[in-house]
């Protein structure tokens, strides 16, 4: 299913998405030396086995994007211009490689664009749950989508 059109969303609307991820140690190793960040705590079992977890955590920037890359194809998917922002972003719980996370929007808020009649922002809330259905990862994105073809 392609993403909706900014008037195709409601307040209070929700969206349990479908699509759901098993994360691999390959996925936290790559993306962490992707992006340069070489902390033990993501890529050193041996270092981790010190620690109160035990095992690697998974980069909570990998997590963010996999929570709202899952909701992708049911919002957005082809209709985004843009992202505008993200903000009260929050890890409740630590993601292990194994875990099968699975995602939830929440439509907080809808309006029209002031400088683009073709396009208005959403504002969604994104919750990320893992396979016993915890919290592990939220956060408050605006985007800007295309308004319907006439």
């Amino acid at each position: 299913m392609a993403g909706r059109w900014f008037e195709e969303f409601k307040v209070g609307q929700i969206f349990e998405h479908e699509l759901r991820r098993t994360v691999t140690e390959a996925d936290n190793v790559g993306f962490s030396m992707a992006t340069m960040n070489p902390a033990a705590i993501h890529i050193d079992a041996e270092y981790c086995k010190t620690t109160e977890f035990g095992k690697p955590l998974v980069n909570s920037i990998f997590t963010l994007g996999l929570v709202i890359g899952l909701s992708v194809q049911e919002t957005t998917l082809g209709t985004t211009v843009a992202n505008l922002g993200m903000s009260d972003t929050r890890f409740p719980r630590p993601v292990f490689a194994g875990d099968t996370i699975r995602s939830r929007t929440t439509v907080m808020d809808i309006r029209a664009s002031k400088s683009r009649p073709n396009a208005g922002v959403v504002t969604f809330v994104h919750q990320g749950l893992n396979q016993r259905g915890e919290e592990i990862c939220t956060c408050t994105r605006q985007a800007l989508m295309l308004r319907k073809p006439a």
